[in-house]
């Protein structure tokens, strides 16, 4: 019997009604519910309790933080290919604030996350992306006349989990990085508050999909590393997991970092599936790691060594 022929009764009107909505076919749907089974390591018996989540969750309110970063992780996420995960902060989750996604700017957009905070306090997500400055009291970002710093200690305690989106808001990232004067670090280093770290740069979007439909499904975050970072998706070395390991294509010899980065992009790729670094003949960077990008460099060393 296939997954699809074992949902509950009532949903199959449920699914419906959603890749109507979306303009695709239940197979797709069905399919990228085996994609977030597959992410998450869960068997395929999983994929109708993923469908009956993402049909019939209660929508979870959310936060979206930007601060010094390059809107890349957001845009990651917007502008995949796979139309349920660019729209799946729309359909299944609250945005309640987002200054990208947002109409309201200035005053209006301030006004906007004072009251998300205050009707949704120990309710909401906060998605965070981007790395925090510190130096000299965070004058080097400010928001709505406050400093980035200020903004992430008001917001931050009231929400019922923080998740870094991207390297520069789980480890500080390239505003980070040696020789910069904004004393920027990440969200758990500049406010010490715990946080589920998503890193890479850009991150997968697969794997930020993943990580709500976990929520959806079991009310709470997954297990993490030792550098909180999800681990169905950073428990395994890039090279381990690389089909080049071991041929004549193997770009260790280029400065790849691959046997010391954590992350699932040989399985999970970007763009749809297409393709990712080391398919493209660039060497692995090692971004999904603290210290990127000081410990990365050079990106490319043609010495053969670490």
């Amino acid at each position: 019997m296939k997954p699809e022929d074992k949902l509950e009764d009532g949903l199959e009107d449920k699914i419906d009604e959603l890749v109507e909505r979306k303009g695709v076919t239940r197979r797709d749907f069905m399919k990228f519910c085996g994609l977030m089974a597959a992410t998450l390591g869960l068997e395929a018996s999983f994929i109708p309790k993923i469908a009956q989540a993402i049909a019939s969750a209660p929508r979870p309110p959310i936060v979206w933080l930007q601060f010094a970063e390059c809107t890349g992780c957001t845009e990651a996420l917007l502008r995949t290919a796979d139309p349920f995960i660019d729209d799946l902060l729309l359909d299944k989750v609250s945005a309640e604030y987002h200054e990208t996604l947002m109409a309201a700017a200035g005053d209006a957009a301030t006004a906007c996350l004072d009251s998300a905070v205050s009707k949704y306090a120990g309710q909401f997500l906060c998605f965070v992306e981007g790395a925090i400055p510190t130096a000299n009291g965070g004058v080097y970002g400010m928001i709505g006349g406050k400093t980035m710093l200020q903004v992430a200690r008001e917001v931050l305690p009231k929400a019922k989990k923080v998740i870094s989106i991207g390297t520069c808001a789980s480890y500080g990232g390239l505003p980070a990085a040696a020789g910069g004067v904004t004393g920027a670090k990440g969200v758990k280093d500049a406010t010490g508050i715990s946080t589920i770290n998503l890193p890479g740069c850009p991150p997968n979007a697969v794997n930020i999909a993943a990580l709500i439909v976990n929520y959806l499904l079991n009310n709470q975050m997954p297990r993490t590393d030792r550098d909180g970072r999800p681990v169905f998706a950073y428990a395994n070395k890039v090279h381990s997991q690389c089909p080049r390991r071991g041929t004549n294509w193997c770009l260790k010899g280029f400065g790849c970092k691959g046997p010391l980065a954590a992350h699932n992009c040989p399985s999970v790729k970007y763009n749809g599936g297409t393709s990712w670094c080391v398919q493209a003949d660039a060497p692995c960077k090692n971004c999904t790691t603290p210290g990127f990008w000081d410990i990365s460099a050079p990106f490319f060393d043609y010495s053969g060594s670490y």
